[in-house]
C-alpha cells in the first residue's frame, strides 16, 4: 500500500484502467480477476496452465501474484487480458532493468535472467507462448501499440496536471476564505 500519494500514482491508475478497458474490449467481457468469471479464469490459469508455480522460476509458492507479461504501463501498454497474465512469485515480479537505458526487461529477458539452463528456458518460454496463444491475446500491430501509447501518455499528462490545477484552486479558495476570517 502506498504511504504517500502523488499525481503520478493517480495518473498510473488511470493508465491501468484504460489498458483494462481496452483488454476487455478484445476479450469481449469484463475481466475482474478479483471476482466472478475473471477470478475463475485467473484461478484456471494458475492451477491448470502453470500448476500453481511461478511462470518464470517454476517455484511452488503460495504467494503467487498476477504478472503482466507485456507490462501494464504507459511505456509497454500491455493489456489486462487472460493471455497477458501469468502467476509470478515475489522475487520474479521485480523486473530487472537494463544498466544502460534503465528500461525494464521484457518478459523474455526476465525469463532468461532466472532460468538456470537453456533447456529450462526453452520449456518455460514455450509454455508461456502457448498460454498467450491459447488465451487469444491480441497480436497488436506497431501502429496499434503506438496509438495505445499516445492515448496513455495523454491520459497520464492530463491526470497529473489535474492534481496541480486542483491544488492551485484550493489555495486560491483557501486564501479568499482566510481573508474573510
Amino acid at each position: 500500500m502506498t504511504t504517500y500519494n502523488t499525481s503520478s500514482d493517480a495518473a498510473n491508475t488511470m493508465i491501468r484502467a484504460f489498458l483494462t478497458k481496452v483488454g476487455e474490449t478484445y476479450l469481449g467481457r469484463s475481466f475482474n480477476t478479483g471476482s466472478g468469471k475473471g477470478k475463475e479464469i485467473w484461478s484456471r490459469i494458475k492451477a491448470n496452465t502453470f500448476d500453481n508455480k511461478c511462470a518464470f522460476c517454476n517455484k511452488d509458492t503460495e504467494s503467487l501474484t498476477i504478472e503482466h507479461l507485456i507490462m501494464f504501463n504507459r511505456n509497454q501498454c500491455g493489456l489486462h487480458h487472460p493471455g497477458n497474465i501469468v502467476p509470478c512469485c515475489k522475487a520474479c515480479n521485480k523486473r530487472k532493468r537494463h544498466e544502460d537505458t534503465k528500461k525494464y526487461f521484457d518478459w523474455t529477458e526476465q525469463l532468461e535472467s532466472v532460468c538456470e539452463s537453456i533447456e529450462e528456458l526453452v520449456v518455460r518460454k514455450k509454455k508461456i507462448n502457448d498460454h498467450i496463444k491459447n488465451e487469444n491475446y491480441p497480436e497488436l500491430t506497431e501502429d496499434e501499440v503506438n496509438a495505445l501509447r499516445a492515448v496513455a501518455e495523454s491520459l497520464y499528462n492530463r491526470t497529473s496536471s489535474e492534481l496541480e490545477k486542483s491544488i492551485e484552486l484550493f489555495h486560491s479558495i483557501d486564501a479568499t476564505l482566510v481573508k474573510r476570517r
